[in-house]
């Protein structure tokens, strides 16, 4: 067998380093170079041959990965908070960084984290611009009505954002000016434009074939959207990756990390370390529930019995996760046990 290079890679916007040794941890070479596709390729034909690499996972991660892939025997990325953990040190730079992070290659070391196919990569960025577009066309809906409080203007808070009542508060309203009436003009304007381009995407989210079967089975379960599900579906990847629901329920930022000692357990926040856009489009499902499915409202009512909303939502949210899972895995549409039949 030919034996095995590994590189630690430290990569940021403009510059890469890089760190070569051979599995004894002799050093081969080490430096930096230009963090663009030209200089990689030119770096890589004098890479000694075969050689694995690892880097760790930052907003600049995927062009890198996509581009070394083809190239290496294998390629990992690193989970950067259990990495910062394992490789911790007084002093720190660019070339210690690649230097660390080859070693937990080379030693089995690296805490790996999961690295999603390409297209499921670019399509969840379309679903994250999707999300910003949305935030942006509340905050318009925010400006409208603060424009109009500002100027003492009485409206309806219903109907506000309807297209017939706003030309008509614009055109009937003695109390707003033409300066006023131009700038509430130009939100709306904008507001209708964000709602356009939103749909637009989703639209073509959900009819991808990568994902229009897989989304809509998600859908068979009451309270889920094809919002959520598109969430789910692109957030998460490959839900075989999760050998339990409580993994998943974890990922999903739905709990709260662990402090125990001896027999004292102390009950904490949610953990920050989730995915956000999951855990906030749960939880925004899950407020919705209970409308839509009577099993998800008696485990609300359940938990909101002991006097906490906050925390039968978070119960909803979980149920949910394991309704998503289930689906997901089994790929089939959800269906409802009845508990007769499982008595019988």
């Amino acid at each position: 067998m030919e034996p095995m290079y590994y590189i630690g890679l430290d990569v940021h916007k403009r510059k890469i380093s890089y760190c070569v040794k051979d599995s004894s941890g002799q050093l081969h070479s080490e430096g930096s170079l230009p963090a663009t596709r030209f200089d990689l390729d030119r770096w890589m034909k004098k890479l000694p041959q075969p050689w694995s690499a690892a880097m760790e996972a930052t907003m600049f991660t995927g062009w890198i990965y996509d581009h070394l892939k083809p190239h290496a025997a294998a390629l990992k990325v690193a989970h950067p908070l259990m990495l910062r953990a394992i490789a911790a040190a007084k002093k720190k730079n660019d070339r210690i960084d690649a230097n660390k992070i080859c070693d937990c290659l080379r030693c089995d070391f690296l805490p790996e984290c999961y690295m999603a196919s390409t297209a499921i990569r670019e399509r969840r960025r379309t679903l994250r611009y999707c999300n910003l577009l949305v935030r942006q066309m509340v905050q318009m809906k925010i400006k409208i009505s603060t424009l109009l409080m500002e100027a003492g203007v009485s409206y309806n808070k219903q109907r506000l954002h309807k297209a017939g009542y706003f030309r008509e508060l614009l055109a009937t309203n003695p109390h707003i000016d033409e300066g006023l009436r131009l700038l509430l003009r130009q939100c709306r304007e904008m507001v209708v434009r964000l709602a356009k381009t939103e749909s637009a995407l989703i639209r073509s989210l959900r009819n991808e074939g990568l994902l229009a079967e897989r989304v809509e089975r998600l859908m068979s379960i009451p309270a889920i959207g094809p919002i959520t599900a598109l969430t789910w579906a692109l957030e998460i990847g490959e839900v075989q990756r999760f050998s339990s629901i409580k993994k998943a329920v974890s990922y999903c930022g739905l709990c709260g990390a662990q402090q125990s000692s001896a027999d004292h357990v102390q009950r904490t926040p949610l953990s920050k370390q989730r995915n956000k856009h999951l855990q906030t489009t749960l939880i925004e499902a899950a407020k919705m529930a209970p409308r839509n499915s009577p099993e998800l409202a008696m485990i609300y009512d359940k938990e909101k019995q002991k006097g906490n909303a906050n925390r039968a939502t978070l119960a909803v949210a979980r149920k949910l996760v394991a309704y998503l899972m289930a689906v997901d895995r089994g790929q089939r549409n959800f269906q409802v046990v009845e508990k007769n039949c499982i008595a019988a």
